[in-house]
């Protein structure tokens, strides 16, 4: 399992939040997709949560292609996301 978790900050959070929707909704029906979210900070206004569980490397690669682009790039004024991998849970 890989996961990725971190936290990225945002020039207008409201806006890159709603330009996301459509990333967070593409990526819950792709393959290999257990969880992805993302999601606001409660304490800090420019910061944006980050959190992503897969099957595996191949299945994010897949989802991901190249990449973000376009707008949404040009809103990430700063990142500290990075990748777990697991191989084995319990459910709680």
């Amino acid at each position: 399992m890989l996961i990725v978790a971190g936290h990225l900050k945002v020039i207008d959070r409201d806006r890159y939040l709603e330009q996301c929707r459509e990333v967070v909704e593409l990526a819950r029906t792709a393959p290999g997709c257990l969880d992805f979210g993302i999601g606001p900070d409660l304490v800090d206004p420019d910061r944006v949560n980050v959190f992503e569980r897969w099957v595996g490397r191949a299945e994010v690669d897949a989802f991901r292609g190249a990449g973000t682009s376009g707008d949404l790039d040009g809103q990430i004024i700063g990142a500290d996301v990075r990748e777990f991998t697991a191989d084995g849970e319990t459910r709680l």
